[in-house]
């Protein structure tokens, strides 16, 4: 059952185990239960259970304060960290292990959603706008606002959100230097005052 999985993998986050104890606390954080309502909608469109699946859709939207649109698919271990202020397009497919913030917006334009790899962490306040792919292994930074294609393996941030670090399993993390002149005007008055 997909959701067994997504819980275990949120303990795992959350907690570094998935000792009984640590899947009990899990299951009593915010979060686990927008997880629960959208594997519960998933399942209903599955077997044609269209009645149930708005009513589990409905009911994460009220009690989670979280929108994920009936069509969305997310795969194997999806965890929703804090639901509050989560709207996800109907027409997005993702792939396993992604891992969502709250306020993360994964939202269409013209028609056309993102697609998103798997082993995906997106930070709090995302924006993930149009047509585009997020690669597998990468990661979004808080608040960066994703309108172009991200590589796999690489960690983007900042509005709009550019490459910060691009990083391989197989070869040590490569930093990327940063331009001050291409900074905004108030991160620039905060790093003098420092």
């Amino acid at each position: 059952m997909k959701f067994w999985e997504d819980l275990k993998a949120k303990s795992e986050w959350c907690y570094g185990s998935i000792t009984y104890r640590s899947l009990l606390k899990t299951c009593l954080t915010d979060g686990t239960m927008a997880m629960l309502w959208y594997r519960l909608m998933q399942w209903s469109d599955s077997w044609k259970l269209f009645p149930l699946s708005m009513i589990s859709n409905k009911c994460n939207a009220i009690f989670c304060q979280c929108i994920i649109g009936r069509g969305a698919s997310f795969g194997r271990r999806f965890v929703i960290i804090h639901s509050q202020g989560i709207v996800i397009n109907g027409s997005v497919k993702a792939g396993d292990d992604i891992k969502l913030e709250h306020q993360v917006t994964i939202g269409a334009e013209r028609n056309t959603s993102p697609e998103l790899g798997s082993d995906i962490f997106i930070g709090a306040g995302a924006k993930i706008i149009g047509g585009i792919q997020l690669g597998s292994h990468s990661k979004v930074g808080a608040n960066a606002v994703v309108v172009k294609d991200v590589a796999p393996h690489t960690t983007v941030g900042g509005i709009p959100a550019q490459v910060i670090k691009v990083h391989n399993d197989n070869q040590p993390i490569k930093q990327i230097e940063v331009n001050q002149a291409e900074l905004p005007y108030k991160q620039l008055q905060k790093g003098s005052s420092a």
